[in-house]
C-alpha cells in the first residue's frame, strides 16, 4: 500500500485542519486560533462552568471574524471574543474554569472537527460535554501554575515531552488551582532548517495542495539574464544543503554539518504546512511516503527509513498535542529555528542571507508563517482593523490569490514583517545607528509600521514580559562577527523599560520575563563558544547568543530589571537541557547611573533563571551532562562585580618568598565587569586581585549559583506509553544502553538532559518575604523506565540576601 498525496485526500478531511488553539486569554477577551480548509465566518463563545464539568448557561464573551485565505485549501483566523453587549459588565474571574464553543456557519465545533470518511471520533475535551475548557490564573500566587518549554523537532531525540502536559491537564481538569493555567513556548516551535527527508516530502506535497499554486523561488540572479527560478517540488529532500548555503547564505550546515540543512524549508507552502503537521494529525497520511530515488543508495535508504520511523512515532502523539493546545492559554515567541539556525545571530548572518534572493525570500516566507500562526494569537490587537497586522493579512491574501505574482503585495508584506531594506550600492541590509551600536533599518520611506513580536501578558497577580531577542539586536560597529547586544538600546526601552513602568505601582506581585536565550549557561558551553569566537567560528556553537558574551547588554538587562523590581523570574529554553540558576544582585549604582541618579540606599535583588529544553531534541551530549558524570565537575558559584568607570585594581603575586604588587591594566571601555577571584595558586605561586582603595569598590555585584536537582519522583497516575528509542540499536548497543540507563547513573545533580517540559509554581507566604520561592518541576521520561514519567524539582529561594561578597581592598 503506497502513501496517498494530500490532493487525493483533501475532500475527505474535516473542515478544521489544525486547532482550535487557545491563545491570548484575559479577563475581558479570549482569542482562539484555527485553520480551515474552506472559508468561514467563525464565531467564538465563552461560557462559565461549574469547575468545568457542567456548562452554566451564561454566555460571558462572544466574537466573530472571517478567515483569511492563505491558499485555496488554507483559511486561517484568530477570533477574539469580548464581553457580550447585553452583559458588558461580565469578566472572567480568577481561579475559575470556563468553556468555549465555535460556530462555522453550517457546523459547530464538534462537527467541524470530524469527518465520517476519515476522522469520525475526534475529541478535544476533557469532559463529557465535549467542549474545550481552560482555567483562569488565580489571585493567589500559591496556586499559580505556568508551563514552559522549547525546541520541538519531529525527528529529534527522545519522546515528545509536550504530551506530558495533556496528562497533567487530564489529571486536574476540574481543579482550577491545580490545573496548568498558562503555557509559554519559548522558541523553536518548528525547525525550518533541520527537517527529516520524509517530512519535507510530505510538506512539499501539502504546501502545493493547500496553496493550489507553485511558488517560484528566486534561486540566484544572473548578471544579464535576471533571476533563475525553481519550484519547491524541484528541490528534492536530502539535497538542499549546498543550495541553502550557496544561494541562501544560511549557516546551519557550516562546520561540517551538511545534514543539518539537507531538507531546509524554502517555500511559503512548506513553512505553512510545517505548523499544520506539528500541531495536528489531520494532514498526516495513513502511510508515510517512500522515496524510490534513495533505494539505489543503501545509506540514504537507511537514513530515510530511520527518519520515517521517528516521525511516524511523533505523529502518533499529535491527538494529545491537539487536545492540550485547545485547553490552555498558549503564548509563543520566535527563536532562530522558526526561520533557520543562527537567524539574526550577528551582522555577518544578516549580510550573508539578506543579500541573496533565496535567503531573503526564505526569511520572509518563514516570518509570514510565524506572524499568522504564532504572532496573531500573541497580540490580536495588532491584527485589528487599521493595524499593521490586519494590513499584512490583506496583502497575504492578495499574494495568494495572485499565485505569487503580486509584487506590490509582497513588498508590503516585507515591510510589515520588518525585513530590512537593501542598500542599492552594496546589496547589504541597511543599518542605522542606535547609540553605540547598529540596528536593522526599519524606517521605510512610506512610514509603514512593522509588527512587534514582543508583548506583555498581565494577569491578576503576575505579569509575563516576552522579549524578542532575535530581530531587535544591537550589532557592534566593528567586526561583523562580534557578539551583539541581544536587545538594542531602542529595544530595551520598548520591550523592558516601558512595560515595567506601566505596572510598577499596580497589583502585580511577581514579574516573569521570557528570554529565549539563557542569561547563564554551563561553563563548558561558555568555554567552547569563546574558543569558537576567538577562531572566528561563530556559526559552530551559536557564539554570541548568550547574554554574558556582551558586557554592556548583560549589565543593562540586570539594571533595567532591578531598577523597578526586587524579584524577577526568567523563563528560557534553547539549550536542550533543564536547570535552575539563582542570581543574587546588589547595587550602589546601577549600570549607567551616577551618584546624582540615586534616590535610595544600596539595594538587594534576586533573579531565578528557569530553563526547560528541549520538548523533543535531546542529544548524546545532553544525556551525558544529565548523569552522575557531570557531578564530578559541578558548576561553582561565581561572584562578579561591575563598575561604571574603570576602577583601580592591584594584583598581588607571591612567587616562593617574593611578593610583587602590579597595577592591573583595565580597559577604558565602559562598563568594567570582572569576576571576583579570591586567592588562587599553590604553595609555590599564588595571586589575587584587590581594589586599590575604597573609592574603587564596585557599583554593582552579583552572585550566580546553580540549584541542585532533587531526586526524581515517578508520577503514579501516568499511563504507560510506548517507547521505540531502541528500535534502531544493535544487540551490543542495547546492552550498553541498558547499563547507561541505570538509575544511580542517571540521577545527576544539576541538569535534566532528556526531553522535558517544566511546570512553575510559587511558595508565596503573605507576611514572610524571606520564605518566598519559585519551584520548577521538570518532567521527563527516565532512561531506567522509558515508559514512565518522572519529575525533578528545583527549589529557588527568592529571599533578598542583604550582604554582598565584597572584593578585598588593598591595605598597604
Amino acid at each position: 500500500m503506497s502513501w496517498t498525496p494530500l490532493c487525493d485526500r483533501i475532500d475527505r478531511l474535516p473542515l478544521i485542519l489544525a486547532g482550535p488553539i487557545l491563545r491570548r486569554t484575559e479577563p475581558d477577551a479570549v482569542t482562539v486560533w484555527v485553520a480551515l480548509k474552506e472559508p468561514a465566518e467563525v464565531t467564538l463563545k465563552v461560557y462559565s462552568t461549574d469547575n468545568g464539568e457542567t456548562i452554566i448557561d451564561r454566555l460571558v464573551l462572544i466574537g466573530s471574524r472571517a478567515t483569511v485565505q492563505l491558499g485555496k485549501y488554507l483559511h486561517v483566523v484568530a477570533v477574539t471574543a469580548k464581553a457580550n453587549p447585553s452583559n458588558s459588565g461580565l469578566r472572567l474571574e480568577p481561579g475559575q474554569i470556563y468553556a468555549y464553543d465555535m460556530d462555522f456557519g453550517n457546523s459547530n465545533l464538534l462537527q467541524a472537527l470530524r469527518s465520517e470518511k476519515s476522522f469520525p471520533n475526534v475529541t478535544i475535551s476533557y469532559f463529557e460535554h465535549q467542549m474545550p475548557t481552560f482555567a483562569m490564573p488565580p489571585d493567589d500566587l500559591n496556586h499559580l501554575q505556568i508551563v514552559h518549554g522549547s525546541c520541538r523537532k519531529p525527528h529529534g531525540g527522545g519522546q515528545d515531552a509536550l504530551t506530558i502536559l495533556d496528562d497533567l491537564i487530564l489529571q486536574y481538569a476540574n481543579q482550577p488551582n491545580s490545573r496548568p493555567q498558562q503555557l509559554f513556548f519559548t522558541g523553536d516551535q518548528i525547525y525550518g532548517d533541520d527537517v527529516a527527508d520524509p517530512l519535507l516530502w510530505m510538506l512539499i506535497d501539502a504546501g502545493d495542495t493547500l496553496l493550489s499554486w507553485q511558488e517560484k523561488l528566486p534561486i540566484k540572479r544572473h548578471p544579464t539574464l535576471g533571476y533563475q527560478y525553481m519550484n519547491p517540488s524541484e528541490l528534492k529532500p536530502g539535497q538542499r544543503s549546498e543550495l541553502a548555503r550557496d544561494c541562501g547564505g544560511f549557516t546551519a550546515m557550516l562546520v561540517n554539518k551538511p545534514e543539518k540543512a539537507k531538507s531546509h524549508l524554502f517555500g511559503l507552502g512548506e513553512y505553512l504546512a510545517m505548523y499544520l503537521f506539528v500541531w495536528s494529525p489531520i494532514l498526516w497520511p495513513n502511510r508515510l511516503p517512500e522515496n524510490p530515488d534513495v533505494k539505489k543508495d543503501s545509506q540514504a535508504a537507511k537514513l530515510w527509513s530511520k527518519e520515517a520511523s521517528i516521525i511516524e512515532g511523533f505523529s502518533r502523539d499529535l491527538s494529545k498535542i491537539r487536545r492540550l493546545l485547545a485547553n490552555i492559554p498558549t503564548y509563543m515567541i520566535c527563536d532562530d529555528h522558526d526561520v533557520s539556525d543562527d537567524c539574526y545571530l550577528n551582522r555577518e548572518w544578516c549580510n550573508r542571507v539578506f543579500s541573496k534572493p533565496l535567503g531573503k525570500r526564505t526569511v520572509q516566507n518563514a516570518l509570514l508563517a510565524y506572524s499568522v500562526f504564532q504572532a496573531w494569537g500573541n497580540t490580536p490587537e495588532q491584527f485589528q482593523d487599521g493595524q499593521s497586522g490586519e494590513k499584512l493579512l490583506e496583502d497575504a491574501k492578495k499574494w495568494s490569490i495572485s499565485a505569487g505574482t503580486d509584487d506590490i503585495a509582497w513588498s508590503n508584506i516585507s515591510k510589515y514583517l520588518g525585513i530590512p531594506q537593501l542598500d542599492y550600492e552594496t546589496n547589504l541590509p541597511k543599518l542605522q545607528e542606535d547609540e553605540d551600536s547598529l540596528i536593522l533599518n526599519r524606517d521605510y520611506p512610506d512610514e509603514t509600521k512593522a509588527l512587534d513580536w514582543h508583548y506583555t501578558v498581565k494577569s491578576f497577580k503576575h505579569e509575563v514580559i516576552v522579549l524578542d531577542t532575535r530581530t531587535w539586536r544591537g550589532y557592534p560597529k566593528e567586526k561583523t562577527t562580534e557578539p551583539p547586544m541581544l536587545l538594542s538600546h531602542t529595544a530595551f526601552e520598548k520591550q523592558l523599560q516601558q512595560p515595567l513602568k506601566e505596572t510598577s505601582n499596580s497589583h502585580i506581585e511577581i514579574t516573569l520575563v521570557v528570554v529565549p536565550t539563557n542569561l547563564v549557561s554551563l561553563s563548558i558551553i561558555d568555554i567552547i563558544q569563546r574558543w569558537d569566537l576567538e577562531r572566528g567560528n561563530v556559526f559552530g556553537s551559536d557564539a554570541g547568543d548568550s547574554w554574558n558574551f556582551h558586557e554592556v547588554g548583560f549589565s543593562m538587562l540586570l539594571a533595567e530589571l532591578f531598577k523597578q523590581r526586587d524579584r524577577i523570574v526568567v523563563l528560557s529554553g534553547d539549550i536542550h537541557y533543564g536547570c535552575a540558576v539563582r542570581l543574587s544582585y546588589w547595587s550602589n549604582y546601577h549600570f549607567g547611573e551616577s551618584e546624582a541618579d540615586r534616590n535610595s540606599p544600596a539595594s538587594a535583588h534576586v533573579l531565578a533563571q528557569l530553563t526547560s529544553s528541549a520538548f523533543k531534541n535531546a542529544e548524546m551530549a545532553t544525556h551525558f551532562i544529565h548523569t552522575k558524570a557531570k557531578s564530578l565537575a559541578l558548576e561553582k558559584p561565581e561572584d562578579w562585580a561591575g563598575w561604571n568607570n574603570p576602577p583601580q585594581l592591584i594584583e598581588m603575586q607571591v612567587i616562593y618568598d617574593t611578593v610583587k604588587m602590579l597595577d592591573v591594566e583595565v580597559s577604558p571601555k565602559k562598563p568594567t565587569v570582572r569576576q571576583i577571584n579570591y586567592a588562587r595558586g599553590n604553595d609555590k605561586i599564588a595571586w589575587e586581585i584587590f581594589v586599590k582603595d575604597t573609592n574603587s569598590l564596585p557599583d554593582w555585584q552579583y552572585r550566580i549559583e546553580w540549584m541542585k536537582r532533587q531526586k526524581a519522583k515517578e508520577i503514579v497516575w501516568q499511563k504507560a506509553q510506548e517507547s521505540s528509542e531502541d528500535y534502531h540499536l544493535s544487540t551490543w548497543e542495547k546492552i550498553v544502553s541498558l547499563l547507561w540507563r541505570n538509575r544511580w547513573i542517571q540521577e545527576g545533580e544539576e541538569v535534566v538532559g532528556y526531553s522535558n517540559i517544566a511546570l512553575v509554581s510559587f511558595q508565596w507566604p503573605e507576611n514572610n518575604d524571606d520564605a518566598k520561592a519559585v519551584i520548577q518541576d521538570v518532567y521527563w521520561h527516565p532512561g531506567w523506565k522509558p515508559n514512565s514519567t518522572v519529575f525533578s524539582r528545583y527549589f529557588v529561594p527568592l529571599r533578598l540576601d542583604e550582604t554582598a561578597p565584597q572584593p578585598r581592598v588593598f591595605l598597604p
